[in-house]
């Protein structure tokens, strides 16, 4: 099934990189936030309102933005239970020409938005100076997730057995060997 076939470690690190770069503030980096508008709002001056840009998360948001194409680049989780939850995203993104790959650990994604986990996660906009490194990455997934969708689709799983069904398939060789060992002689 094509949820299994990663991105290469090579451009999961550069997208890692990018995404640390737009990661939303914590608890304590609100907090202060919160502090200082407050204090401005006393003495009287206007707030800065600036919106900053921030990796978004959360399925139901990171659909909702696929869906309304605000979405550049979408990261899913391999590793998400049930698998259900996801495995619909790929078709979305495609159907709606959104970059998508998918990369390991729902945990490694829940470590960029100061989470235990997180299923998807999704930029919208990136910095000026970031948008050389952004597009290098975004032709990079591309050429591996969406032009290669119909392949993946089409192709059978694994066909990997069951350790006991391995262990009899073993047997059998090992006795028709015997039995041909004997034949020889």
């Amino acid at each position: 099934m094509e949820i299994w076939k990663l991105v290469n470690v090579e451009d999961a690190t550069n997208l890692f990189k990018l995404l640390l770069k737009y990661r939303p503030e914590d608890k304590a980096a609100k907090k202060e936030r919160l502090l200082k508008k407050a204090q401005a709002e006393a003495e009287g001056k206007a707030p800065e309102s600036k919106k900053p840009i921030v990796v978004k998360y959360g399925l139901n948001h990171v659909t909702y933005l696929i869906e309304q194409n605000k979405a550049q680049l979408v990261v899913i989780a391999h590793d998400v239970d049930p698998i259900e939850l996801v495995v619909w995203l790929p078709a979305l993104c495609r159907k709606m020409e959104v970059p998508y790959c998918i990369v390991k650990g729902k945990a490694r994604l829940g470590s960029i938005v100061h989470k235990k986990t997180a299923s998807v996660l999704c930029l919208t906009t990136v910095k000026n100076e970031d948008k050389m490194e952004f597009s290098k990455i975004l032709e990079a997934i591309k050429a591996n997730f969406n032009d290669k969708y119909d392949e993946y689709r089409k192709k059978w799983g694994g066909g990997i057995m069951g350790s006991k069904s391995q262990a009899r398939t073993k047997a059998k060789e090992k006795l028709l060997a015997k039995e041909a060992a004997q034949r020889m002689t």
